[in-house]
């Protein structure tokens, strides 16, 4: 049985010699503390940076959304609406209701009947209808 040394003398037993000056740390008890820093001030600001940027993604990713389901709305009412004619990519048309409640698509603007309106969307290059603000649209 070897003899134990002392916990502040470093021996290395598999080498069998005195390494105390190859560490990378004080061995005697005249060597500084060894103290690790203080990072709760970072972590506590860089958790407040992170979550402000997740919070923000989430907002936008949830935005998106429910843009995407307002369109999907949109397109599954107007593709269930009545109408006789084909729609043409670009064009602008306008939906409405009738008396019974029944959507249909028609070619004549608001301002020239007095039915239920809806909203007025144009087809774009996919077959998606998109919605059109009555600040967006021209019409001749």
């Amino acid at each position: 049985m070897t003899k134990k040394k002392p916990d502040q003398v470093v021996y290395n037993e598999e080498k069998g010699r005195y390494d105390a000056a190859l560490t990378p740390y004080a061995t005697n008890l005249g060597a500084p503390a060894i103290v690790t820093d203080d990072v709760t001030t970072w972590k506590n600001t860089n958790i407040n940076k992170v979550n402000h940027q997740f919070k923000t993604e989430y907002e936008n990713l949830k935005a998106k959304y429910e843009a995407m389901m307002e369109q999907f709305e949109y397109n599954n009412l107007i593709y269930s609406a009545k109408f006789s004619f084909e729609p043409i990519v670009g064009e602008i048309y306008h939906l409405y209701r009738s008396k019974d409640g029944n959507p249909f698509l028609s070619l004549i603007s608001p301002e020239e009947c007095q039915w239920d309106f809806v909203g007025t969307f144009s087809l774009n290059t996919d077959k998606v209808w998109s919605k059109i603000d009555k600040n967006e649209k021209e019409y001749e």
